[in-house]
């Protein structure tokens, strides 16, 4: 396979299809509810950071799975409208099985997740990564859906002097096994509440945070939602850092995506060569401009529409 288009950065993950349904209250098996608002859209961790990062005009690809039905067609559809590279992803000859309904709080944007219970039932191979396509990147992005693949692709981009990410979901126990291998071998890790805490067992979270530099990453970030986020680094180019960064005083409608586009934005800032606070400020406004629109990926801003944001923001991050 010929690597000269590889883009500068690609995704190994998770990529579904969106159910979304905007509601006051849940229904129960008694009495069913009035939806305000009902929608489609592509999600998954890596899969919406790399339709993020293309969005902010960098060159992404994703590498994944998805079936053989109208339903894998619709959930890779807004990945072909912003430009992301599909031809590593895999075909399955099976319906789509990576599909999530996603239930938002129309009082507080808040989010409760339901998924197909066969999600993880044929996950990507080793055997079925092109080491060439992914080592000839800049940055690679994972999360830990296909474990097995992810570790492998994490040890040819090290050896290969390249930079790993990793999106460490919101957690509220411990972090073990290959989940916690694959925190080894990454550069940065991009968590929600609670993964440092889970993956160092300490505590406080400064604490944990700094102890995730002691694991192998250089850089650790920890997302709180309205709480901003909290930065620590060794790092070579950014140097040593510990620093909090406030979230944006918005209107929440759908906070569905959040985190992941942030990491997008955050691997888009890491190539235009910014200070490590320059980084986060720039992550920050990319996730509060989606926060105040439907979908996990349908509201993701454009470079433009970001800087002018951050222009009109200008309270101190």
């Amino acid at each position: 396979m010929t690597t000269e288009q590889t883009p500068q950065i690609v995704g190994l993950g998770l990529a579904t299809l969106d159910v979304l349904l905007r509601l006051d209250r849940m229904p129960t098996w008694d009495r069913g509810t009035r939806l305000s608002d009902f929608g489609f859209d592509g999600g998954g961790p890596v899969g919406t950071a790399m339709v993020a990062a293309a969005k902010l005009g960098a060159s992404a690809g994703f590498i994944g799975t998805a079936g053989n039905d109208a339903a894998a067609d619709l959930k890779l559809r807004s990945f072909v409208q912003a430009g992301v590279d599909l031809s590593r992803l895999r075909r399955r000859d099976a319906p789509e099985d990576q599909i999530i309904i996603v239930c938002v709080q129309e009082g507080t944007g808040e989010r409760v997740f339901s998924g197909v219970r066969r999600i993880t039932d044929a996950p990507l191979r080793p055997e079925e990564l092109d080491r060439a396509y992914i080592t000839s990147a800049d940055y690679l992005h994972l999360e830990g859906h296909h474990i097995d693949a992810a570790l492998q692709a994490a040890t040819w981009m090290r050896e290969a002097g390249k930079t790993v990410l990793m999106d460490g979901s919101k957690t509220t126990g411990a972090v073990t096994g290959k989940r916690r291998q694959l925190v080894e071998r990454v550069d940065v890790l991009i968590s929600g509440s609670g993964f440092a805490q889970g993956v160092t067992g300490k505590p406080e979270r400064w604490q944990a945070l700094e102890a995730v530099l002691d694991l192998g990453p250089r850089i650790a970030v920890q997302t709180e939602g309205e709480q901003g986020s909290f930065t620590v680094s060794r790092d070579p180019i950014y140097g040593e850092n510990r620093f909090h960064t406030p979230a944006f005083d918005i209107d929440v409608l759908d906070t569905t995506g959040a985190g992941d586009v942030f990491h997008g934005a955050f691997i888009v800032g890491m190539a235009q060569d910014w200070s490590l606070r320059e980084i986060v400020r720039f992550s920050t406004a990319v996730s509060a401009i989606k926060c105040t629109r439907f979908g996990g990926r349908a509201g993701i801003p454009d470079f433009e529409e970001t800087a002018t944001f951050l222009r009109r923001h200008t309270r101190g991050l």
